[in-house]
């Protein structure tokens, strides 16, 4: 990523990271906050790492799961499931892209390893960090989607997409999708 272009977070360039299109992931319509039922709300209308206020939301950490990862040269993305450490409860879907030459070596260590999600690394590792949240969707959820949350037929879900700049530069965009 170039520091010196303002960098926007699109949900249809993070989606092709890993989809031709987003008819998998499903129907998203951008909302205003005064749109979303409270939870969503709470969960989404923040800027704050989303791993934090997931786990405060229910209780106890998460886990990562890696779907799909890319690496070109220093940026890289994945696909991912956030579990409850506990019960394995799926209770996030997102893609993220990060431009590792903003974190110390460290930090893109565990980032390539896989095991930690993004946010704990980031507060682990890097001291400046700025969450931005850029827009706020409601989801009528896509087949593959559907299946990842273990969603029921008809249901609606929210997310967002939120770039973190680190140390005063952007660095990671993301996509994140709460059940």
């Amino acid at each position: 990523m170039n520091p010196s272009r303002q960098i926007v977070p699109e949900l249809e360039e993070l989606t092709r990271l890993f989809h031709p299109s987003l008819l998998p992931l499903g129907r998203f319509e951008e909302v205003e906050v005064e749109q979303m039922p409270l939870t969503y709300w709470q969960l989404l209308a923040h800027n704050h790492h989303m791993t934090v206020t997931v786990e405060n939301h229910y209780g106890e950490p998460v886990q990562v799961e890696v779907l799909q990862r890319r690496l070109q040269g220093e940026r890289y993305a994945r696909e991912i499931l956030l579990r409850l450490e506990g019960c394995g409860q799926v209770v996030q879907y997102g893609i993220m892209r990060v431009d590792l030459t903003q974190i110390p070596e460290p930090g893109r260590q565990a980032i390539r390893s896989e095991q930690v999600p993004l946010g704990r690394v980031l507060i682990q590792h890097v001291q400046l960090r700025q969450v931005r949240l850029e827009t706020l969707y409601r989801i009528q959820p896509g087949a593959r989607l559907a299946r990842l949350l273990q969603l029921p037929p008809g249901r609606i879900i929210y997310g967002r997409t939120a770039l973190i700049c680190l140390n005063g530069h952007p660095a990671v965009e993301l996509l994140e999708v709460v059940k």
